[in-house]
């Protein structure tokens, strides 16, 4: 990808990308399509020009992965101070309750307007490719156009799964369409699934060709993953001008969509292309740079080295510039506190995805506590890096937009749906075997296939205890009309683990902890149902600390987890700069 930034800065020199939003007039460009489009080397830097709007300062990288998929049921923002809930900011945008005014948002340089800035970008090279580029006669710029169409699908969907209706440009700007109303999002779906239809049979698989030797490169798995998940949001719920429901498109009903997400799923798996491997070697790859297709990882959006805030927002908090990191950063958000306690004990998830510790201020640092409101995810680690960041506010690390659990999650979802439990079974079971120890598989997979309801709730619990801290939970539970239902049941456990009710009467009341002989790692005590606090005082730890704290997670804390009815509050607004400039098109 980094070899493609020199073609890209001559092209941004040509003026072929401006700078453009959804309320922008086209800049003449003084290289002309013909010339670009008709040149592969060319071609190649205008489509991955289109990347340049994902890593924008204020697109994807530092207000799109911080604030979008926050708060869910297994996700939120710590550190959220209840008495300042209407800050205008960051905490009204977790809590169901933002403004058209917010302060993060309401500028002209947002990622509303990168996200169309990346659009018109991709509009020109699709327009480019498809008069110029010969197509039909050149695989390579073939797979440019499917990238280019595929690269639109991404960013469209993500407009729609925060804002709801968007405007539909698919096509360069022009006079005409300089001021473009909201348009009905089935009509969105239908494209994105037409134009995915057509890029996969133009862009090839993982390691089939040298372009898609990398997660960073649109491939055919990634295309079919990408046209599986679009179904299963066409074909779900959310919340219309009329309420929350399904869509009333025939094309878009609730069977064609899992039948094509049926169909998408199983070509991936059936291809062979990607294999599971381990839960814990994908994030370790992840946070290794390693970019080599064919393993876990479907796609990545591709930040540099001093771009992205992926792990600074997700990773593991370090207080200090230390020995893993000259930045000090991580722990932005975190799971929820009672996640942790609903994997089984022997889940390798569970220690992966929650972390109770941070590392210190000290020189060299060590792990620490911290409490009970405010842990870490794990899937993102310095500790697991090749290269010392040195950027105060960028981590390079790439943002995992697809992965093959997910492929098979959906695969089983949508094959119950279809065909039954019995069916969807196999494509459960390899996601459980690589978590849980083989009678603790079979137990599950018993419980999970008794009926298809079963099913279904198994498929809703699998997707929270995989995909913590992924942002993916927030959209999962729109599309099942269970956005609000779980917000309450996350409400409900929070408040029984804080005074260790319910099914976590037995957990004790501190954890014991000591440093281990590498002079780093934090040994604990107490995070175990069936843990007691007669065992903890007797194992002569260092040090112990009261966990259940409830001047930590107050009920004012727990409410926060939402502010306004999320059911009613499904989306953002647009912001007021873009409504002002609308010329009337534009409403909230």
């Amino acid at each position: 990808m980094k070899k493609i930034t020199n073609l890209c800065l001559i092209l941004l020199t040509f003026g072929l990308f401006f700078s453009s939003c959804d309320l922008d007039a086209p800049s003449q460009s003084a290289a002309e399509g013909s010339v670009i489009f008709s040149i592969e080397a060319l071609a190649e830097g205008a489509v991955m020009g289109i990347h340049q709007s994902f890593g924008e300062t204020n697109s994807y990288r530092g207000r799109y992965l911080p604030y979008y998929g926050i708060n869910s049921d297994v996700e939120w923002l710590n550190g959220i101070n209840p008495t300042q809930l209407n800050d205008a900011g960051k905490y009204e945008l977790v809590t169901y309750a933002a403004s058209p005014t917010n302060t993060l948002m309401n500028t002209d340089n947002n990622a509303w307007a990168k996200f169309y800035e990346g659009i018109e970008r991709a509009n020109k090279a699709i327009e480019g490719l498809r008069n110029y580029g010969k197509v039909d006669e050149n695989p390579r710029m073939a797979q440019l156009l499917g990238e280019a169409l595929t690269l639109r699908a991404v960013i469209y969907l993500d407009l729609v799964k925060a804002w709801g209706d968007v405007p539909a440009r698919f096509e360069p700007i022009s006079t005409e369409t300089l001021y473009l109303p909201r348009s009905d999002r089935d009509l969105i779906y239908k494209q994105l699934l037409a134009d995915l239809d057509e890029a996969e049979e133009l862009v090839a698989w993982p390691n089939e060709t040298d372009v898609t030797a990398s997660t960073e490169r649109v491939n055919k798995a990634f295309v079919k993953g990408l046209m599986a998940r679009i179904a299963l949001y066409a074909g779900g719920y959310s919340q219309r001008a009329d309420g929350v429901r399904r869509s009333t498109d025939p094309e878009l009903s609730a069977d064609k969509m899992y039948a094509l997400a049926k169909e998408k799923t199983l070509d991936v798996i059936r291809q062979g292309s990607n294999t599971l491997g381990s839960f814990e070697q994908n994030f370790r790859l992840l946070c290794q740079d390693d970019v080599t297709a064919g393993k876990e990882s479907l796609w990545e959006i591709p930040f540099s080295a001093s771009r992205g805030r992926v792990l600074y927002t997700l990773g593991v908090q370090h207080r200090a510039v230390d020995q893993y990191t000259g930045q000090n950063k991580g722990g932005v958000n975190g799971p929820l506190p009672y996640l942790f306690y609903d994997y089984d004990v022997e889940d390798v998830r569970r220690d992966i995805t929650c972390v109770p510790y941070e590392w210190s201020n000290s020189n060299p640092s060590r792990q620490q506590l911290r409490s009970i409101d405010n842990w870490c995810f794990g899937k993102l680690r310095y500790e697991w890096m090749n290269r010392y960041v040195t950027s105060t506010n960028d981590d390079g690390i790439n943002w995992q937009y697809m992965r093959l659990a997910d492929v098979y999650l959906m695969a089983a979802e949508a094959i119950n749906e279809l065909d039954g439990p019995a069916a969807a079974a196999p494509y459960l079971k390899p996601i459980l075997d690589r978590a849980l120890p083989a009678a603790k598989v079979t137990a599950c997979m018993t419980q999970a296939t008794a009926s298809k309801d079963a099913f279904f709730n198994a498929i809703v619990d699998q997707r929270a205890l995989e995909f913590a801290g992924e942002s993916l939970r927030k959209a999962d539970l729109i599309r099942w009309n269970l956005l609000k239902t779980k917000l309450d049941e996350a409400k409900m456990k929070m408040t029984q683990l804080i005074n260790r009710e319910g099914p976590y009467a037995d957990l004790p009341e501190k954890l014991y902890f000591k440093t281990a002989e590498d002079n780093e790692t934090l040994i604990i005590y107490g995070l175990n149902h069936g843990d007691s606090d007669e065992i903890g005082a007797s194992l002569g730890y260092e040090g112990s600390a009261t966990w259940f704290d409830p001047n930590d997670l107050t009920q004012e804390l727990i409410n926060a987890l939402y502010q306004n009815n999320p059911d009613q509050n499904q989306f953002w607004p647009i912001w007021q700069t873009f409504i002002d400039s609308s010329n009337g098109q534009l409403t909230n």
